[in-house]
């Protein structure tokens, strides 16, 4: 395989110099003599973790330069990848022994013996690595000494991550990083999500500090974080131990040293947390989507009839979905209301998508292509599946005591958006991960006698609203107007305006190049869109619970990492409920298991779908709705769903529980939590019992599998064979497909490191079949214009390698596939479409069907029709036209062509490795004991 490289300019004159140059260490001291240990730990050595690709994500110019030039890497920079790819072939072999070649053992403190080095950057705090993997442990005898470490060690792993994304935050990546296509694209979407002045991001620092409590607490840890990492930055700086990505984007003079390192600050911290808060705490947004839809189907066949349909399209609250809940549990919300009130579905092709770039000049004025940028493009606008859960209670296990193997899927980077760290002083005690630059609390981790993690939960938080548009001057109203509607006043809309300028030595040597990045703001949220409903114009608005509030979450996470806040099932669901991101949150400890949903869900006015776009009325506005501070009524804490000592819990992003109502498409009758479901169930069938091994295990074999192999490939399989299969090239294609799911639809190497997968030519069929096969069932029976409105609902396929379309009729069909190389796969797909619809064709019971038949109009036979005719052309199709290659791998390199590439933030880059569909961040725990 190979990789493009990264493109940061190289300074030619700075070459020698950086190659020969010798890094002094900053503020090292030798290997401690003794043991670290700052606080109890109840785990005795049964916690382990991991993140790929390693520890540390600072390089020096020269670093990057050998790197280049010949493949070496710094220490610690990839020796968490190897364990972690090698998973995939190792599990099935897998042994309570044998979990320390696959994780990092995640007890506190260091032994003495495996103590690499000390830092002390003030009195009060030390800085202990280890030698396995390279991690900071922070020990503080003060509060503010503590996370001074904190920041000093994040500086030391991330900072130029940090001084990434504190620019993607303000929209301003292109001025930091280079006028790369991707780098525009990702700062525009960014400040379509969350466009702040510096005022508003200092407000949210403002509201905390009104607070008072732990909210004074956390902005002191904060400020404490930040003289941490500003005072790393300048000693590296002074010593030239700094990143050498300043380098080699012209921050800093690779010869004279001339620059600087711009000094953090709190509003960089809010910034940050508002791009976290984007990626994975937010829900909903999908209403045009799903109106467009709606309108397509209504007209395609009539009111009643094309409602139906698009109801059964949603699955708003499926009675077949995999629900993390399982034991009867009701928490109603967002429910869909017989007789919607105030809903605005907008006229047939009048939508168009809000202008965002003005005064484009020199590069700027060209398209934002996918030009290699420092971070993907689509980082926030491709769908994300993110994160898996399984935990089993005490009452099903080999010794009692609880196990869980859960973690967050943030992403493939190197280095990557987590980090490492443990955290020992007063008030604080916890060892995981959390986002660079947001680390002065672990996220995700573990505390002396319990562990927690989190998986996104998307609930509806975010509505679309439809503004009535008018004019101050009485001139005729268009959809271009720049006012809108507020409780009969016109008042013009804010504009949020963002500048970005790059120089010509960019990242990609494009030209110089500006812009100015305008949203406009209504009190009922960001215009996204207009068009017309009824005729009127209107502009398309959307309104997220945490917009303007992004911060608020920070004392959730402060409790989380302070033992004499967490003891309990109790005390956990109290501080997840004080985290406003929408998460679904697990927790375990010697005894207990517990779930709790997170996130400010609005209480919406009476007879309000949520799903839909909504009249910007009075009557139908959030319950004390108030624009001013972006607040309203929110749901109280017993209505979210929750639960404590469940036989088990699995979640992979699916539905909470009954009643729950799912936000956008794709949570019915097969979704990528069934994976999880059914292996753990398997393992507590007839009183089994789960251990650290076997749900490691039960983890790791959905990570391998094809969903669409093993939930619906029965299925096509049961109707091909329902009658004689006589074409030759259909009958070796549907015996090769047998083949694999007797052989468990994995999708696996012959042997570790052999780069091909066992039954390739099946898995090859199946990735070629699934597109043509979806749309064959489907297309016919919606119609062009119906099929392509769901497409933008819901895409059809999330392959891991992302690079299938293949149309049968009507010309190119995109499919909305994700960024190949990500990992995470098969979480959005029709999947549900085709088993629902198929089980009807085949005479089965279906609970919630689609409100009409698909395949071949119901008929068996002619549905048989559609299957073999889409297979024989599947079969037919070539390696090379199944992978096409991109710019790491060949045409028709299937393995590679699925892979996981650590996309690079930086100048190191990393090996690529084999696929599995696993957390990035990982933790295996069993606590023995508890407080």
């Amino acid at each position: 395989m190979r990789l493009r490289p990264h493109p940061l300019r190289f300074p030619a004159a700075a070459l020698a110099a950086a190659l020969f140059a010798t890094a002094a260490p900053t503020a090292a001291a030798a290997p401690s003599a003794t043991t670290t240990t700052a606080a109890p730990d109840y785990c005795a050595a049964r916690c382990a973790d991991i993140l790929p690709p390693g520890e540390n994500g600072n390089a020096t110019l020269a670093e990057i330069l050998l790197n280049r030039m010949f493949g070496s890497r710094p220490a610690h920079t990839d020796d968490q990848l190897g364990p972690y790819a090698a998973l995939a072939s190792g599990y099935p072999g897998l042994t309570e022994a044998g979990l320390r070649g696959f994780f990092n053992d995640a007890s506190f403190g260091v032994p003495a013996d495996q103590v690499a080095g000390t830092t002390s950057p003030r009195p009060d705090v030390t800085i202990v690595r280890d030698k396995a993997a390279g991690i900071p442990h922070i020990t503080g005898t003060t509060r503010y000494g503590t996370e001074f470490g904190a920041g000093y060690a994040a500086a030391q792993d991330r900072l130029w991550v940090m001084d990434l994304f504190r620019h993607v935050g303000r929209g301003q990546l292109s001025g930091f990083a280079g006028g790369a296509g991707a780098n525009r694209q990702l700062e525009q979407s960014f400040w379509q999500a969350a466009p702040y002045t510096e005022a508003e991001l200092q407000q949210q620092i403002d509201v905390l500090a009104a607070r008072g409590g732990r909210a004074t607490q956390a902005l002191a840890d904060a400020n404490a974080y930040l003289d941490g990492v500003n005072q790393y930055a300048q000693q590296a700086y002074n010593a030239r131990t700094f990143p050498g990505e300043y380098d080699l984007t012209g921050h800093i003079d690779a010869i004279t040293n001339a620059g600087s390192i711009e000094p953090f600050k709190l509003t960089d911290l809010v910034a940050l947390a508002s791009v976290v808060g984007a990626l994975f705490g937010a829900g909903g947004g999908g209403e045009l989507a799903s109106a467009q839809v709606k309108s397509a189907a209504e007209a395609a066949y009539g009111k009643d009839a094309g409602d139906a349909l698009w109801k059964s399209l949603r699955e708003a609250d499926d009675p077949e979905a995999v629900r993390t809940l399982h034991d009867g549990q009701q928490f109603p919300y967002g429910t869909v209301p017989d007789h919607p009130q105030g809903e605005a579905v907008p006229d047939p092709g009048s939508v168009v998508p809000e202008r965002l770039v003005y005064d484009a000049t020199g590069s700027a004025g060209t398209a934002a292509t996918a030009a290699p940028g420092v971070l993907p493009g689509n980082l926030l606008t491709a769908k994300h599946g993110m994160s898996n859960a399984l935990l089993v209670s005490g009452a099903h296990t080999d010794d009692g005591h609880p196990v869980a193997v859960f973690g967050p899927q943030t992403g493939y980077f190197a280095p990557q958006l987590l980090m490492l760290e443990e955290i020992q002083g007063p008030g604080i005690s916890a060892r995981g991960a959390a986002f660079a630059g947001l680390s002065f609390y672990v996220q995700l981790g573990r505390g002396q006698d319990y562990a927690w993690s989190a998986t996104s939960a998307g609930q509806d938080i975010t509505d679309t609203y439809a503004v009535p548009l008018c004019t101050t001057d009485g001139s005729p109203v268009t959809t271009a107007a720049d006012s809108y509607l507020w409780h009969g006043s016109c008042l013009p809309f804010d504009r949020l305006e963002r500048k970005d300028a790059w120089a010509p030595t960019t990242a990609d040597n494009t030209p110089a190049g500006s812009y100015t990045l305008v949203m406009r703001r209504s009190n009922y949220g960001l215009v996204t869109a207009r068009g017309t409903v009824g005729g009127a114009p209107v502009a398309f608005t959307s309104l997220r619970s945490t917009y303007r509030h992004e911060a608020d979450s920070i004392i959730g996470f402060q409790e989380l990492n302070d033992p004499g806040a967490v003891h309990d099932p109790a005390s956990f669901q109290q501080a997840a409920q004080d985290i406003n991101y929408t998460f679904n949150w697990f927790y375990a400890d010697s005894a207990h298991i517990a779930f709790y949903n997170s996130g400010t869900n609005p209480v919406r006015a009476a007879g309000v779908d949520g799903g839909l776009p909504v009249l910007a009325r009075p009557a139908y506005e959030w319950a004390d709705f108030d624009p001013a501070t972006n607040t309203a009524r929110y749901t109280p804490a017993a209505e979210h769903p929750q639960s404590v000592d469940q036989d088990y819990y699995v979640s992979w992003n699916n539905k909470q529980a009954a009643g729950f109502t799912s936000a956008g498409f794709g949570n019915g009758s097969v979704h990528r939590a069934n994976l999880l479901e059914d292996r753990v169930k398997a393992l507590l069938r007839n009183g089994g019992k789960a251990s650290r091994v076997s749900l490691t295990q039960a983890m790791e074999g959905a990570a391998l599998a094809d969903l669409r192999a093993e939930d619906v490939l029965p299925d096509l399989i049961r109707v091909l064979r329902s009658a004689p299969v006589t074409d030759p090239g259909a009958l070796t294609a549907l015996q090769r497909l047998e083949g694999w799911l007797a052989d468990g639809a994995q999708r696996k190497e012959t042997s570790p490191g052999s780069h091909a997968y066992a039954d390739a030519d099946a898995i090859r069929v199946m990735d070629a079949w699934w597109p043509l096969v979806a749309e064959g069932v489907m297309r016919p029976g919606l119609g062009d214009p119906l099929f392509t409105a769901l497409t933008g609902a819901l895409q059809i396929n999330e392959s891991p390698s992302g690079g299938q379309s293949g149309p049968v009729s009507g010309g190119p069909v995109s499919v909305n596939e994700s960024s190949p190389h990500r990992g995470s796969a098969f979480q959005y797909g029709w999947w549900s479409y085709l088993d629902k619809d198929l089980r009807g064709v085949l005479g089965d019971p279906v609970a919630g069907p689609l409100a009409r038949p698909f395949c071949g109009g119901g008929d068996l036979a002619a549905c048989r029709g559609v299957l073999l005719d889409t297979l024989t052309k599947a079969a037919a199709q070539t390696s090379a036209q199944v992978y096409p290659g991109d710019a790491g791998c060949g045409a028709g390199d299937q393995w590679c062509a699925d892979s996981i590439v650590q996309r690079p933030l930086g100048g190191v880059t990393d090996a690529a490795s084999t696929w599995q569909n696993r957390p990035t961040y990982q933790q295996v725990v069993q606590f023995p004991s508890h407080r």
